[in-house]
């Protein structure tokens, strides 16, 4: 089925606005699930092929892809100031001022993926080097992440394609385009890996070409769909001009966003530093956990997602109620979703584990990890849900002291004092992550709570 057929027309014709509220999160959140998760099925894939090489190369993607973690969390940010205006808009009935911010979106994410381009000529090594690991990580992580920095452009103009179609109450055809991207990089990523049939034998620079490939293919159907006759707001460069008022309004909602997503991976990357003295099992354990956790988070960022959606239309409709029932009620369905897969990681944590690799090390020491982290799972609701509605109100200078505060304050301390305070060693880092989880989500429950995010204006 092409982009934008099936379901996506009565998606596209629907008012979010109205009607029964279970129904709307439902129908705007789990094709975001399945777009967020396709989307995080890349580095795994990259994970599980890369992986056959052993734990250096592992150890080496796993440096490298926390740092293309901390690009996208950027991008996302941004994305939360583009989002917050066409969702207000849409909600308002005023598509015009909503494609006015489209354009000029794709300016901004322009001029992000040259600067992102730059970094990864110049800098790819030293950024790698940075978390001390041992030569040979360094040369397979550096690889890696140069490939993918140079190659930043599809990746965050596939990232504010979904966004603007997401916003509009789109999130079909995202959802359709991840697939087909996804299919290509799962089909092309062991050929480039390996050398197999025709293809050059290229190891971890393979895995971060594929990732190319696959998403400028993304970037291709999604033009096709946002210029097309398939989407929710069609996209038109009549009359486009420089506009410095829209801009500024999607940067200065965007980068309080922008901070708090790099703050999140940049608290990754001090974590790998901290980790690097206990050896690249501990990192490499650390790499697959944190790829595990992805899957789990993606139930939640999708709902909070489709919260933030509903925040933004509602409010631009003068809903603020509405707006608010809607997030309890996405953060009510993320607690239950988190609490069986807290159950299921107690009943196969090593199965889940061999998925990656087989090492009788890595696997118990991931195991472990997992196991520490299951109370912070727990409140991933709390977490993630709050957050991404709150922004989606455009409210995102609270989220982003949050943010600041619990890796600064709360994270960073416990992940370098815990291991020598204590004799739980490595996996003290752990338990630091588990304890800011945990506080991260009570304080977006009491801001929350305030109601304050009602009366922002964007």
């Amino acid at each position: 089925m092409p982009p934008g057929g099936g379901p996506g027309g009565m998606m596209r014709g629907r008012d979010w606005t109205q009607g029964s509220i279970f129904k709307n999160l439902l129908l705007l959140s789990w094709p975001m699930a399945v777009t967020n998760t396709l989307m995080m099925l890349g580095p795994t894939i990259d994970m599980i092929w890369v992986g056959q090489l052993g734990s250096g190369a592992i150890a080496g993607v796993g440096v490298a892809g926390t740092a293309v973690q901390l690009v996208m969390g950027a991008m996302m940010g941004l994305t939360a100031g583009m989002r917050a205006l066409i969702a207000r808009f849409i909600g308002a009935k005023d598509v015009d001022s909503a494609n006015r911010v489209a354009q000029q979106a794709s300016v901004v994410t322009a001029i992000y993926a040259i600067l992102m381009a730059i970094v990864g000529v110049f800098f790819s090594e030293e950024i790698v080097a940075m978390v001390g690991v041992k030569p040979e990580v360094v040369k397979a992580g550096a690889a890696y992440l140069r490939i993918n920095f140079i190659g930043s452009a599809p990746m965050a103009f596939r990232m504010m394609m979904d966004s603007v179609m997401q916003a509009s109450g789109d999130a079909m055809n995202p959802m359709k385009i991840a697939l087909i991207y996804r299919v290509i990089h799962i089909a092309l990523c062991p050929f480039l890996v390996f050398g197999w049939w025709i293809f050059p034998q290229l190891g971890v620079s393979g895995a971060a070409w594929t990732s190319v490939i696959s998403q400028s293919v993304g970037v291709l159907l999604g033009i096709g769909v946002l210029f097309g006759e398939r989407s929710s707001l069609k996209l038109s460069l009549r009359g486009f001009r420089f506009d410095l008022d829209i801009i500024w309004r999607i940067v200065r909602i965007g980068f309080p966003a922008l901070i708090s997503g790099i703050q999140r991976t940049l608290n990754q990357f001090f974590l790998m530093i901290f980790m690097a003295p206990f050896g690249t099992i501990a990192v490499a354990s650390h790499t697959i956990s944190q790829r595990i956790e992805m899957f789990l988070f993606m139930p939640a960022m999708a709902l909070g997602m489709g919260a933030g959606v509903l925040v933004g239309q509602n409010l631009g409709a003068n809903q603020p109620e509405r707006a608010e029932k809607s997030t309890w009620l996405a953060v009510a369905i993320v607690e239950a979703v988190a609490l069986l897969a807290c159950v299921a990681i107690l009943i196969w944590t090593s199965p889940i584990i061999r998925i990656f690799n087989n090492e009788a090390g890595l696997v118990k020491t991931a195991g472990e990890y997992l196991l520490i982290a299951l109370p912070g799972f727990a409140t991933v609701g709390f977490m993630m849900v709050l957050m991404n509605a709150t922004q989606g109100a455009g409210d995102t200078v609270p989220m982003m002291i949050i943010s600041i505060v619990t890796t600064w304050v709360i994270t960073i301390p416990l992940a370098y004092f815990l291991p020598k305070w204590t004799d739980w060693g490595v996996y003290g880092i752990r338990w630091a992550m588990t304890g800011s989880m945990i506080i991260g989500g009570l304080a977006n429950t009491i801001y929350f709570r305030t109601g304050k995010w009602k009366t922002r204006r964007v």
